[in-house]
């Protein structure tokens, strides 16, 4: 189950509230959970404290039978900025293995939203760069605003595309465009990531919750059993399309990045 230190109940909703989100269970839809990434002032920019709290609500999910559908969405202007890379914890690595499981925390966040059980809708209610196309792309079904626009600037921070997100970009872009969404860096839009496959539907802003919470009531309202089944035939069948264990080694190339950018600055 999925829970908190700090719930309240509002409209008859059950709201737990972390510090960077606001998961909230649906009082009409029964079995529709929705998070919501809270770090307005940043963007909804991933921190550790932000994927510590997305890896808390995965494991209460990933045995919370009641729950069917999880819509994953930003507040504000915002679905996420992406990565924090200014975000550490506070105390220093243990050792090497502490360091490279550190540099995986997107990762396995990453991992635990693709496995969860329920059928999940990532929604960009706007901005979605880096580290924010990846949470969506973990995604069963992707819908976006209008407004919306995307980018993939990893290669041009001098950092390596990780979170095993080139496997699935390139089974919903296809190697060309995801070749050149992650090696040029260049920005688009939410017309066009629909065009190419990697959403679903993309809505004027005004209309975007309301087409969001259609489609979840639509998915709610399929036998859970025969919709689940189909859940886990159709991530099968997308694994062998481009199987995600070809990303193995993405700890080890974070952290060859990170070590690389020290040698950098000790020589600049």
């Amino acid at each position: 189950m999925v829970d908190s230190p700090n719930e309240r109940h509002g409209h008859g909703a059950a709201v737990s509230e972390f510090e960077r989100l606001v998961v909230e269970r649906d009082p009409e839809l029964d079995g529709l959970v929705t998070i919501t990434l809270n770090r307005t002032d940043k963007l909804n920019a991933l921190d550790v404290t932000t994927h510590d709290e997305l890896q808390a609500v995965c494991a209460g999910l990933e045995t919370d039978h009641a729950a069917r559908v999880v819509i994953l969405t930003g507040a504000g202007r915002a679905f996420s900025s992406g990565a924090d890379l200014t975000s550490r914890r506070p105390e220093p690595p243990a050792n090497d293995i502490d360091r490279r499981a550190r540099v995986h925390l997107g990762g396995r966040t990453c991992e635990m939203i693709e496995r969860l059980p329920q059928v999940t809708i990532g929604v960009a209610n706007g901005l979605a760069i880096g580290g924010g196309v990846v949470l969506l792309s973990c995604c069963d079904l992707r819908l976006a605003a209008q407004s919306a626009w995307f980018s993939i600037p990893e290669v041009e921070l001098d950092v390596p595309m990780t979170w095993q997100a080139l496997p699935r970009l390139m089974r919903d872009l296809g190697p060309a465009r995801t070749k050149e969404l992650a090696m040029a860096c260049e920005r688009f839009t939410a017309q066009q990531a629909e065009a190419w496959g990697f959403l679903n539907h993309v809505h004027p802003d005004g209309e975007l919750p309301g087409a969001v919470r259609a489609l979840a009531a639509r998915l709610l309202s399929m036998d859970p059993l025969t919709l689940a089944s189909t859940k886990s035939a159709c991530a099968a069948l997308a694994n062998t399309m481009v199987p995600r264990e070809v990303t193995w080694s993405d700890a080890e190339l974070m952290l060859l990045a990170h070590r690389q950018r020290d040698v950098r600055k000790r020589r600049s």
